[in-house]
């Protein structure tokens, strides 16, 4: 595009010296043409700035400020040495110049004595961290013995509150995941039983699977997703908007009334709902197994209580409690540990699923390890 609006440049030369003249219409119309700019952009490169060449804007039919930014970024962040400019085109660059940001500094690269005090602060972090939970958990038995000696004064409606928002309020999702997942096992599983004839121990598969291991542990993720991550949120809120300073000032102990009916909440609900999502789980693979097998329900029901021994039950109520005692310390801990602003409620959110879950996993690993005898 070569006609008089198209942006371009002129080298001249007088008296003073060499000039760069620039012409056309330097605004975002003719910039946002491809051909314009490929044109300007090689004819810049081709004139770079230097003491002993002028730039002359006089003869420009029109700047706004996105010529004016690619003249000045051209420029490297200052006037050159000779320029010739109209009054409002002088008040336009340096307009630009104002605002525009300078680049910020390189990085310096980290050393292995930089790499080894990160580690360090990560480590003293994390033993931080671990270090309020046992404080958590030792002020959690203290409450729960002041409970013991005087009931009367014990939070009890806000035990109820947790009780139907943490667990009957969880029932239809775990219901729904557990139901989809037994099915999945089942699918899976008859693939696998069919080409050995072997169809009938899809019973015993899914029996110890899910009352042992995946209904626990499948209850506890959803939970920490869903439980831990509004108890953080809850306790979060209240460091903004300062009710923990003024419960504090009112002399309410904050593992008494927010920590403990959290707490003794999870503790009493996750067992119920790993069993809840637990007969799900068994529920979908039963009706897969007896549209893909062809082992009726009554089959399924009645060999089900061979297959699994009461230790597998018991063993998946005990660790359940654990579970939930630990999501909710883990997600009151977060909570008290928000700072008084918004980015640190959300990334303290994040932080309680992300360890909860982790804590899930580690808790059921131990348990499976240290009771692998139970139930067999």
């Amino acid at each position: 595009m070569n006609d008089d609006t198209s942006p371009r440049l002129h080298t001249t030369a007088d008296a003073q010296g060499a000039w760069v003249q620039l012409q056309g219409r330097w605004g975002a119309a003719e910039l946002g043409q491809r051909t314009n700019w490929r044109a300007l952009k090689q004819a810049l490169s081709s004139n770079r700035i230097s003491p002993d060449v002028g730039w002359d804007l006089e003869s420009l039919q029109w700047l706004d400020h996105i010529g004016a930014q690619l003249l000045w970024q051209h420029w490297q962040h200052q006037w050159p040495a000779r320029v010739r400019v109209s009054e409002a085109q002088r008040a336009m660059i340096e307009r630009v110049a104002k605002f525009q940001r300078a680049p910020l500094p390189q990085r310096p690269s980290m050393g292995l004595m930089d790499r080894v005090n990160q580690l360090g602060l990560l480590v003293l972090g994390a033993l931080g961290h671990m270090r309020h939970l046992v404080e958590l958990i030792g002020q959690l038995v203290l409450d729960l013995g002041y409970l013991i000696r005087h009931p009367r004064q014990g939070p009890w409606r806000d035990f109820s509150g947790h009780l139907y928002n943490m667990g009957a309020m969880a029932l239809p999702i775990t219901a729904l995941v557990g139901f989809l997942i037994g099915v999945v096992l089942a699918y899976l599983m008859a693939l696998q039983l069919r080409q050995f004839g072997a169809e009938t121990f899809i019973v015993d598969i899914l029996g110890i699977s899910l009352v042992r291991e995946l209904g626990p542990l499948l209850a506890a993720i959803l939970v920490a997703g869903r439980s831990g991550s509004a108890i953080t949120a809850q306790i979060g809120v209240m460091r903004v908007t300062e009710e923990l300073d003024a419960m504090q000032v009112m002399g309410i102990r904050h593992g008494f009334r927010l920590v403990m009916p959290r707490a003794m909440a999870l503790a009493l609900s996750m067992p119920l709902i790993s069993l809840w999502t637990t007969l799900a789980a068994l529920g979908g693979g039963m009706l897969a197994s007896d549209l893909t097998l062809g082992i009726s329900a009554a089959y399924f029901l009645e060999t089900l209580p061979s297959a699994v021994s009461i230790g597998n039950l018991v063993l998946a109520t005990a660790k359940s409690v654990v579970f939930g005692v630990f999501i909710a310390l883990i997600g009151c801990h977060w909570g008290l540990q928000v700072k008084p602003n918004t980015q640190s409620l959300g990334a303290g959110t994040t932080a309680s699923v992300v360890s909860s879950i982790t804590m899930v996993i580690v808790v059921d690993a131990i348990f499976a390890v240290a009771f692998k005898n139970v139930g067999f």
